[in-house]
């Protein structure tokens, strides 16, 4: 345990001013928050320095927290309903939960994230942004949170290179209502990935599943993100299945289902062709 987890508990996210690095502001950071854009700028201060110091943001990620990371994230608000109830699962360092909620004040987001360390700077970053009537931190694991007489239904997941596609769709599943969205940033690879979980994707129960591109033309580096809609079938669907056909209780996935799965759409699978390269 570092010095910086020791003193989680008792010390603030707030750094001497001397401490805080001057990071210059992105033109484009005020049109994506607005009024908003100081609390952003604090956000990002206290990434840079408490965030650094309590091992949640790498050191030689400073200098560029505001395209990778803060503006990266806050975007992905292009894709997200109005007034909907967000969850963003394994939260880390907020990301990208509190850049979206300051981009979209009319959004409620919950940060689900299941180590205490974390969800006390995410706890102090909320009150230094006066967040307190937006955000929420709740500790805890995905496949447990959407799950018994306590789990919450939510409209929109969204989830920063939390797992592989197929293991994320399963695990994310069990916190959507009926056609709720989930929404997967993922990396440069985004249509290999696809392809290849396309198949589990579906027989979970997610359709239809896109990628979208989210800031293109307004930040330097666009989100791609996987979005998928959680079927409305799969509720009535649910009330009928058992333990033994297909999804565990804590809706995962069973390595059977997923094998099956991708062996009857082999020989189909239709390749992405010129112009349809965003979409399956």
């Amino acid at each position: 345990m570092s010095d910086a987890d020791r003193t989680s508990g008792s010390s603030s996210p707030q750094p001497p001013p001397s401490e805080t690095p001057q990071l210059p502001v992105p033109p484009v950071a005020g049109e994506i928050f607005g009024e908003r854009l100081a609390q952003a700028i604090r956000y990002t201060e206290l990434l840079a320095t408490a965030g650094v110091e309590r091992g949640l943001i790498g050191p030689r990620e400073t200098d560029r927290l505001w395209q990778r990371h803060v503006l990266n994230c806050a975007v992905i608000a292009e894709a997200v309903p109005a007034d909907a109830d967000v969850v963003d699962v394994g939260s880390g360092a907020g990301l990208p939960g509190i850049p979206l909620a300051l981009a979209r004040s009319d959004v409620r987001v919950e940060l689900l994230e299941p180590m205490e360390r974390r969800c006390l700077f995410l706890q102090e970053v909320i009150a230094a942004l006066d967040l307190e009537s937006q955000v929420s931190v709740r500790r805890g694991r995905a496949p447990d949170a959407g799950i018994g007489p306590d789990g919450r239904r939510f409209g929109v997941v969204v989830a920063r290179a939390v797992a592989p596609l197929e293991r994320l769709g399963a695990i994310l599943l069990p916190m959507l209502q009926p056609d709720g969205v989930m929404l997967a940033m993922r990396g440069s690879r985004i249509l290999a990935e696809l392809q290849d979980a396309r198949g589990s994707l579906g027989a979970q129960g997610w359709h239809p599943v896109d990628v979208v591109v989210c800031g293109e033309g307004r930040v330097d580096e666009p989100s791609r993100v996987l979005r998928a809609v959680r079927a409305a079938e799969l509720a009535r669907a649910e009330s009928k299945k058992g333990r033994g056909d297909g999804e565990r209780h804590d809706g995962r996935q069973v390595r059977r289902t997923a094998r099956d799965s991708r062996r009857s759409r082999e020989a189909g699978r239709d390749r992405p062709t010129r112009g349809q390269s965003r979409s399956t």
